[in-house]
């Protein structure tokens, strides 16, 4: 998988909805209960139950979007000990539980740094540009339509199932789709784990078509052993769905610059 670290496609405007929604995720992620596992590299069994019965509140649940199936038994955060030793305690839930705006809450929820920083890394790249073409306010709703179309697409792939989904990743897949069809010849640098990680300066559509690609392939449990523990589908339909929502804005859409040079991003002597 590469990895984007800029392009080069200037901004008219700043664009302040993406910042506004990168650290609303961090600040979201730095409160949920288990950072101090997370960071640490473990997390002990008060922690994870702290963090399932968080989960079973605010995470979106396809078999509760899906069917309106609350569960009778959530983890309540305690830890209790029965026959077969230590584990979290269940009970009925204490809180009443909104399954679509659960997708809204979760799109703010992510399971580790490694989820979170990948998530805003994409997010400030190609989300500024999109922004900065939409205007502020037509942007957020458009954030959030390929965040909840994305999660109810899963959902409706995946209808029994009661694993709890996090993560911006639909909405932000929205955001990729929507630079593939707006800025497709934009010049992305990227860095391919080759040996080292060597620097490329790539078109888009080379980036994020591998992209979508390989969320199409893992989608399908290919190639991977963790498919399952991954909503990929979800990717792919946010993709999509911001590549359909972007389709209209194509037209009148100012190209961006075009350095020479498609791989190696030196430019010529005297190119400005």
């Amino acid at each position: 998988m590469v990895i984007p670290v800029h392009d080069v496609n200037p901004l008219r405007h700043t664009p302040y909805v993406t910042f506004a929604l990168i650290a609303a995720n961090v600040v979201v992620f730095l409160l949920m209960p288990g950072l101090a596992g997370s960071v640490a590299g473990q997390s002990n069994l008060a922690q994870l139950c702290h963090l399932h019965a968080f989960l079973d509140q605010y995470a979106a649940v396809p078999r509760e979007l899906i069917h309106d199936q609350l569960p009778g038994l959530v983890p309540t955060g305690a830890v209790g000990v029965g026959p077969q030793g230590s584990g979290c305690v269940v009970a009925p839930p204490d809180y009443q539980k909104s399954p679509p705006l659960s997708v809204l809450t979760a799109m703010f929820l992510h399971g580790s740094w490694l989820h979170l920083l990948g998530n805003m890394l994409f997010l400030l790249i190609f989300g500024n540009n999109i922004e900065d073409r939409m205007g502020h306010l037509r942007y957020l709703l458009f954030y959030l339509v390929c965040g909840y179309v994305s999660v109810y697409g899963f959902a409706l792939l995946n209808s029994s199932s009661g694993e709890p989904l996090i993560g911006a990743s639909g909405a932000i897949a929205g955001v990729l789709g929507a630079y593939l069809v707006l800025y497709p010849t934009a010049r992305v640098w990227v860095l391919v784990p080759f040996l080292i990680f060597l620097p490329l300066r790539l078109a888009a559509w080379i980036v994020l078509g591998f992209w979508f690609a390989l969320q199409a392939v893992y989608s399908y449990g290919g190639a991977v052993s963790q498919a399952a523990s991954v909503a990929y589908a979800a990717h792919v339909v946010g993709f999509i769905v911001g590549m359909l929502l972007a389709w209209p804005l194509k037209r009148g859409t100012p190209p961006p610059p075009q350095p020479p040079g498609i791989l190696f991003g030196r430019q010529t002597r005297g190119a400005r």
